[in-house]
């Protein structure tokens, strides 16, 4: 599939063109977030997941649907309860007029999940969608069913209420891409809120990107060329995370447990050949890798009694090793 581009390099220029038309159709409802918006959209067109973390009111479930909707994608929402079963997002067979059992497909059969508050049901339910994270497919009774093309999970946390809750282990929580902190809006972009949802104000969003073009996109992705030095620093920078390694630093030896695994250095390669490619740039260089650096690591290293003592956050130790 071509889309009308004569070579890569026209559809780099393409996907910079249309990143920022749905740049400009998301900023109709979603009131400032830029960092955010730009990352969900890197981890999107670099075929990843991610989770977001911040407290209730932080308008996550908009921004989901809105960029489900600009995207012309079919969109899902799973509020997750300590009762959900895995059957209740996955599917279950059941018996049908003719007498014949047939597969009835959950709400993961879509092309955009959004998994609510998936810290909140029991580890045989996130596992089932982590299945569906990593193989594209969904296993019932001995048969693979296969999901729709493009498909994304953005899962959201609250970081401030724990009880009640199940914390995704560190392995799946591996299988995001991305880790992004939601914060409060500023003063501005606050009134700005409260002045567009308290008016009757109907904004109408327009259809950028289809499910093809963005499929073709995130092939286009894996065809950009990297610079040997550029791969190396961000395999290197991975490196540095895991702790008594001859390439780990002070910092990471007193204050790490367990650092980050080679997912870490083939999204920290893919987030940074994304983030070129949307700035209209034809090869990603090390400042790209670090533009996507805090996202990758951040949920794949775990600090140690020590860094929780003295307050030092992942963050902190990243901030070192950049």
């Amino acid at each position: 599939m071509s889309l009308n581009y004569s070579s890569d390099k026209e559809a780099v220029d393409g996907l910079a063109s249309k990143y920022n038309e749905l740049r400009d159709e998301i900023a109709k409802i979603i009131v400032g977030q830029d960092e955010v918006v730009k990352t969900v959209l890197i981890s999107l067109f670099a075929n990843g997941h991610s989770l977001l973390v911040g407290v209730p009111g932080l308008a996550k479930t908009l921004l989901v649907s809105t960029i489900a909707e600009v995207l012309d994608l079919d969109f899902n929402r799973i509020q997750f309860t300590p009762d959900l079963m895995p059957s209740d997002i996955t599917g279950a067979e059941i018996l049908d007029e003719n007498r014949t059992f047939r597969f009835n497909e959950g709400p993961l059969f879509t092309n955009i999940v959004l998994a609510d508050e998936i810290n909140r049901t029991p580890p045989k339910t996130q596992a089932a969608l982590l299945e569906a994270m990593q193989e594209r497919s969904v296993t019932f009774g001995g048969k693979k069913h296969e999901l729709p093309k493009p498909f994304f999970v953005l899962a959201t946390q609250n970081p401030i209420e724990q009880e009640g809750t199940y914390p995704l282990p560190e392995a799946q929580l591996d299988r995001f891409m991305f880790n992004i902190p939601l914060d409060y809006p500023s003063y501005d972009e606050e009134i700005q809120v409260v002045k567009e949802t308290t008016t009757y104000n109907q904004s109408e969003l327009g259809h950028i990107l289809t499910g093809n073009e963005i499929i073709y996109f995130q092939n286009l992705i894996r065809k950009i060329p990297i610079a040997d030095n550029v791969l190396e620093y961000a395999v290197s920078l991975a490196s540095k995370t895991r702790p008594n390694t001859e390439r780990s630093t002070d910092d990471v030896n007193n204050y790490i447990a367990w650092g980050a695994g080679p997912r870490a250095s083939q999204y920290l390669v893919l987030g940074a050949k994304t983030h070129a490619a949307i700035k209209g740039k034809y090869s990603p260089d090390i400042e790209d890798v670090k533009a996507v650096a805090n996202y990758v690591l951040r949920h794949r290293i775990v600090r140690n009694y020590k860094a929780e003592a003295e307050g030092i956050s992942e963050e902190n130790v990243i901030a070192g090793l950049l």
